[in-house]
């Protein structure tokens, strides 16, 4: 790396409904930062300070709460205790608590919520709206009907379920898809879309759950919830596999994301295939969230809420897909860690507390937007 030097440069204004959409229309928005690029040219980096800022604290935020969640407990243990845990040493307890109770659970919640943060972050990007997550638009409900025929009718093992989700998520958006034919993915218009599909699924849920013996509707039932108990290094290493693979993908094709936030023809004229990056981000998304609604059921607001969260602390112009995965892990690991020490010894799901503090936060979004368009 060679040439760092600052820059600004000006670009249409976002969409509406997304953060910074208040400036004044057709006035530019300033864009800072320093362009690092390699010795050919052929590869360049806008670094924005106040993003690298955030995007450490929230890298010391997950080391804090990831430090608490394995050393406290109902077996309190000191920071060394874990070390030698992670590393071998540890004792017979020690090792038990650490790496068969308390790690699984902290790795599964720490990758679902950055897989459920970035699935909401792309979703909102591609439809330029607030609303526009995972949760609202169906894709959970759509995962959890595949999940439950796997469970309910098949019988079938983690992996298969997780293969369930991915089908049934895949195949709402695909519903979703062809519901929008001709009119475009964006606006409130696929938000609308999407709530009607999620409640016909939520319909199938149902269903799917009368026709269930008494066990297996208790064991679909306390799946729908979306839980993190019980988690084992089988559940950790699926979502583990789905994030490595998928989440440097969405890094890759961020760029194109952002620019297609400026709009088709400004996207287009920038040599952006619009239709296929949006497809190419959607299926992400969708597997993503999938991913994520397999291993620990359909957990409520981190995809809502995590991705405008990062966005608006970071001051970011465009979607901020890393800052939204960290404020996601961040997000996710500590309710879990609040439910397990708050309400001790009650085993309060993490779904049950993050659809609560969701709910409220859903009617302030509401609130705040119907400000905005009454303005």
């Amino acid at each position: 790396m060679t040439a760092v030097r600052e820059t600004k440069a000006s670009a249409p204004d976002p969409a509406p409904g997304t953060p910074g959409s208040a400036a004044a229309p057709g006035r530019p928005r300033v864009i800072s930062g320093r362009v690092v690029r390699t010795r050919s040219g052929g590869l360049s980096l806008r670094v924005q300070g106040r993003t690298v800022a955030v995007t450490t604290a929230l890298v010391v935020a997950l080391v804090a709460v990831a430090g608490v969640t394995l050393t406290t407990g109902d077996f309190d243990l000191s920071g060394g205790e874990v070390l030698k845990a992670l590393t071998g040493e540890g004792s017979g307890i020690a090792d038990f608590v650490v790496n068969t109770l308390r790690m699984p659970r902290l790795v599964t919640a720490l990758c679902v919520g950055a897989a459920l943060a970035v699935s909401g972050a792309i979703l909102q990007s591609i439809t330029g709206n607030p609303l526009g997550s995972p949760d609202i638009i169906g894709f959970t409900n759509g995962s959890a009907v595949g999940a439950l025929v796997v469970i309910v009718v098949l019988h079938g093992s983690m992996t298969q379920i997780a293969l369930g989700a991915l089908v049934g998520g895949l195949a709402t958006a695909l519903a979703v898809h062809l519901l929008m034919l001709g009119r475009g993915i964006q606006g409130f218009r696929l938000v609308v879309v999407g709530i009607g599909v999620s409640s016909l699924l939520l319909a199938v849920n149902s269903y799917l759950i009368t026709r269930a013996t008494f066990q297996e509707a208790l064991e679909a039932q306390a799946w729908l919830i979306g839980s993190l108990g019980n988690r084992l290094w089988t559940h950790a290493q699926a979502i583990a596999i789905a994030v490595a693979v998928l989440l440097p993908l969405a890094f890759l094709l961020s760029r194109r994301l952002s620019m297609v936030e400026m709009g088709d023809t400004t996207a287009m004229a920038l040599g952006v295939d619009v239709s296929r990056t949006r497809t190419t981000l959607l299926v992400i998304s969708v597997a993503l969230a999938a991913f994520a609604t397999a291993v620990t059921g359909p957990i409520w607001f981190i995809a809502l809420a995590a991705p405008q969260v990062a966005r608006r602390i970071t001051g970011s112009s465009g979607p901020a897909l890393l800052p939204s995965a960290l404020m996601g892990a961040v997000m996710l690991a500590l309710s879990d860690l609040a439910v397990q020490r708050l309400f001790a010894p009650a085993l309060l799901p993490v779904g049950t507390a993050t659809g609560c503090v969701g709910g409220l936060y859903l009617i302030w979004l509401l609130v705040t937007e119907s400000r905005k368009s009454r303005a």
